[in-house]
């Protein structure tokens, strides 16, 4: 699928949840139920959400809700701690072989540093399988828009056309297909046929 040995890749930018653990189906049964309470009028709205930053989820989706944003915080922090984060099946061998072939490799994640502390307490090792970890406090503009996949290439000196892009939300593919890099889709969160609006190059894992 990909001539890793050509030496045309120099980094590899994951996005989190849903490409490097295994953690989709936690948050949308966490956002399924903060609908149900702020919203029972809508159904479905816990995959709109996907690939976006808290900020953006809480000001575009519980506009009427403002008052009630800190105990929305509170109860996904105490989510998030609980969570189970495994690796999509393949990962870590994955990883190794990118290692193999000297291509640099980078969370960029949504996701928050104080999220981060809950993976690192899970998986000490975490640190080590990645030359970087960028989070959303890194970003300026959350996805869609390139930027934190612009910055991610930065962090390594690399072009678009040297750099892989993992990902598999409807936004992070669209972040990801606009920065120019080779993307590479999951079909973790959303159907194929969403994924292939995106991308021809498709996995289900890393096996």
């Amino acid at each position: 699928m990909l001539e890793l040995e050509s030496n045309r890749y120099k980094c590899a930018l994951f996005d989190l949840d849903g490409v490097v653990f295994d953690t989709e189906g936690q948050y949308s049964i966490f956002w399924k139920k903060e609908f149900e309470r702020y919203r029972p009028d809508t159904q479905g709205m816990e995959h709109q959400i996907k690939g976006r930053v808290l900020t953006e989820i809480l000001s575009s989706f519980f506009p009427e809700a403002k008052q009630e944003w800190s105990d929305i915080i509170a109860r996904l922090n105490a989510w998030e701690a609980s969570m189970k984060y495994e690796y999509i099946a393949g990962f870590e061998e994955f990883i190794a072989l990118l290692k193999k072939h000297k291509i640099k490799t980078a969370v960029v994640t949504s996701s928050n540093r104080a999220k981060m502390e809950s993976v690192y307490e899970q998986h000490p090792e975490f640190k080590s399988l990645f030359d970087d970890i960028l989070t959303a406090e890194d970003f300026d503009k959350s996805k869609p828009d390139p930027d934190c996949y612009l910055k991610g290439m930065a962090r390594f000196a690399c072009t678009p056309e040297e750099t892989l892009v993992l990902e598999d939300s409807v936004n992070g593919l669209k972040s990801g297909l606009a920065s120019g890099a080779t993307l590479i889709g999951l079909v973790t969160t959303n159907p194929e046929t969403v994924v292939r609006e995106y991308t021809t190059t498709i996995i289900k894992d890393y096996r």
